[in-house]
C-alpha cells in the first residue's frame, strides 16, 4: 500500500463520519425536505421551522429519520473516499515533482468517483426515510402521494417503513439498479466536491504552517475543513437538489416524475426558476462544514494512531 497510514486513516475517517453523522442528520433532514418542496405547496419556510415542525409532528427522534443507513454506510463511504483520495495522490506525486493543483484535482475527481459505489444507495434509501414526514404532512393538507415506480403502477404510500423493506421493495422490482438509480446525478455532486474540497482544503491547510515542516496549528486544520467543505458544497448544491429530486421515489399529488438528469434540470428551470437549485444549500454548507471540520481534528487527534497502536494485535506482532 502507498500509505503505511491508511488504517490509521480509515479508522479516523469512520469515527469522524460517525460523530459528524450525529451532530448534523437533523439539518440534512430539512435540506432533503427543503429541496423537495414545490411552489404552491411549502410546508416548511425554512431550515428552523422546518426543524421545529418536526420535532412537534415526529418527536426528537424524527430528525433523524434514516440516520441508522448513514451511520452504517458512512464508515466504508468516508473510508473509500479518503483511502482513493490517499492513494492517489501518493502515485500522482511520484515523479518528484510534487503534486500540482491540477493533479490534486485530478486525486479528488478519482476518489469522488469510487465513494459513488456506497453513496448512492445509502442516499437513495436515506431520502425515502427523510422525506416520510415532509409527504404525511403534505397529506393532511388534502394531498395524497403515490409511489410511482417505472411500472405507472400507482399504489398508495405505505405508513412507516424501514431502509431493509425499502431496500428489498427496490431489489425486488427493479434488481439493483434500482439501489443504484440517480447514479449520474450523484456523480455530478460528488465527483465535483472532491475536486473542489481536496484541493482547496491541502491549500487552506498549507497556508496555516509555521514551516514547512510543521504541521498546521489544530483550530487551523478545523477551520480549513469547514472552510473547503462548505465552499464545496454549495458548488455543487444544484447537482444535489437534482439528485434529491430523481431519487426521491413517493411523490405528492401535483408533483411531477422525472426521466432522469436532463429532463429534471429542465423541469425544475421552467416550473420553479434557477432559484430552486440552490434550495437547502445554507443547510448543506452547515452539514457539511463540521463534518469536514471534525474529520480534520480526529486526524489531527490522530484517534486511529492510538486505537492502533494500543489494539492487543500490535502487542501481539511485537
Amino acid at each position: 500500500l502507498a500509505d503505511s497510514h491508511l488504517p490509521a486513516k480509515l479508522i479516523n475517517g469512520g469515527i469522524a463520519g460517525i460523530v459528524g453523522v450525529t451532530c448534523v442528520f437533523p439539518i440534512d433532514l430539512a435540506k432533503t425536505r427543503l429541496q423537495n418542496q414545490r411552489p404552491g405547496q411549502q410546508v416548511y419556510k425554512s431550515m428552523m421551522d422546518c426543524l421545529v415542525k418536526t420535532v412537534r409532528s415526529e418527536g426528537y427522534f424524527g430528525m433523524y429519520r434514516g440516520a441508522a443507513v448513514n451511520l452504517t454506510l458512512v464508515t466504508p463511504e468516508k473510508a473509500i473516499k479518503l483511502a482513493a483520495n490517499d492513494l492517489l495522490r501518493h502515485h500522482l506525486s511520484k515523479d518528484g515533482k510534487g503534486l500540482t493543483v491540477f493533479k490534486e484535482m485530478l486525486a479528488g475527481c478519482g476518489a469522488g468517483m469510487c465513494q459513488v459505489v456506497v453513496t448512492t444507495p445509502m442516499e437513495m434509501l436515506k431520502i425515502q426515510l427523510q422525506d416520510a414526514g415532509r409527504l404525511a404532512k403534505l397529506v393532511a393538507t388534502n394531498t395524497v402521494p403515490s409511489r410511482s415506480f417505472n411500472s405507472g403502477a400507482v399504489v398508495s404510500a405505505p405508513r412507516a417503513v424501514s431502509a431493509t423493506q425499502i431496500a428489498k421493495e427496490l431489489l425486488l422490482t427493479q434488481g439493483i439498479q434500482g439501489l443504484y438509480k440517480g447514479l449520474g446525478a450523484t456523480l455530478m455532486r460528488d465527483v465535483p466536491f472532491s475536486i473542489v474540497y481536496f484541493p482547496l482544503f491541502a491549500n487552506l491547510n498549507h497556508l496555516g504552517k509555521p514551516s514547512p515542516e510543521e504541521s498546521s496549528p489544530f483550530y487551523w486544520a478545523f477551520l480549513s475543513g469547514c472552510v473547503a467543505g462548505s465552499t464545496a458544497a454549495v458548488v455543487v448544491n444544484p447537482c444535489d437538489v437534482v439528485k434529491t429530486r430523481l431519487q426521491s421515489l413517493n411523490k405528492g399529488a401535483s408533483e411531477e416524475t422525472y426521466n432522469g438528469v436532463v429532463d429534471c434540470v429542465s423541469k425544475i428551470l421552467r416550473k420553479e426558476g434557477p432559484s430552486a437549485f440552490l434550495k437547502g444549500a445554507g443547510c448543506r454548507a452547515l452539514v457539511i462544514a463540521p463534518l469536514f471540520g471534525i474529520a480534520q481534528v480526529m486526524y489531527f487527534v490522530g484517534v486511529g494512531e492510538y486505537i492502533l497502536d494500543n489494539s492487543p494485535l500490535n502487542f501481539l506482532a511485537a
